[in-house]
């Protein structure tokens, strides 16, 4: 028995892209494939969305999701941490801390995420033991060793001035936090109040599923990928 409890933080008050969870995607809200993906994973016996937003919490529920609540608006604002509204959610859900015994939060704008990637997640979890892991892919061809800085004169300072002049291929392997699939124990998550508890792992997950949708572009490009998943099948 899976003492899991999948968390999807979905407010609806998106800037960047007004509405986007739940704009449609490829013919699906963007919120919809976190909420089935999480559902076919089969590993989860609850999977709730938190928002502020109550038409988000209808179209959470056409899905299949649980929204029992709704969030209060000093975690819907743009400087309240995500990990806040999870906490919040996971201790209305099971206040005595008896039901569920981890926590999966799935960003709802990271909609390429698979069942298996919640499923092998999971698994390295499970089998590492940490208190909590973060998904992360690897950086590609913007290489963040050689990153530099510019003032107003356009004058650049790198900011690894030891690396720049290593070959790309002698430099450790960088990689880059994704909100598609954080795990963490219950107990854990309710004593730091963060999934970055002392420890954090990290799970591995290839780029073209990690993408975090914030903008447009963001959106274009997520676009462009489901169109090539759909036209190599």
């Amino acid at each position: 028995m899976f003492n899991n409890i999948a968390i999807i933080p979905c407010r609806g008050g998106s800037r960047r892209v007004p509405g986007k969870n739940i704009r449609l995607l490829a013919g699906k809200h963007l919120i919809g494939y976190a909420i089935e993906a999480a559902l076919k994973s089969e590993i989860f016996l609850s999977v709730l969305v938190s928002t502020d937003s109550e038409e988000i919490a209808e179209v959470a529920r056409i899905y299949g999701a649980e929204v029992p609540f709704m969030r209060g608006m000093d975690l819907a604002d743009d400087f309240s941490p995500v990990s806040a509204a999870t906490v919040d959610a996971l201790r209305r859900v099971d206040p005595t801390g008896e039901r569920y015994h981890n926590v999966a939060q799935l960003m709802a704008n990271c909609p390429l995420r698979t069942v298996d990637d919640i499923r092998i997640s999971y698994r390295q979890f499970i089998d590492v033991g940490a208190d909590s892991q973060i998904s992360v892919t690897e950086y590609g061809w913007l290489n963040p060793w050689w990153a530099m800085m510019s003032n107003e004169k356009h004058v650049l300072s790198p900011l690894f001035k030891e690396r720049m002049g290593a070959r790309s291929q002698d430099l450790p392997k960088l990689y880059c936090p994704t909100g598609a699939i954080w795990w963490a124990k219950a107990d854990s998550l309710r004593e730091h109040g963060t999934f970055y508890c002392p420890g954090y792992t990290g799970w591995v997950m290839p780029w073209e599923r990690a993408v975090d949708i914030d903008t447009e572009d963001d959106w274009h490009m997520a676009e462009t990928l489901f169109s090539m998943e759909h036209n190599s099948r």
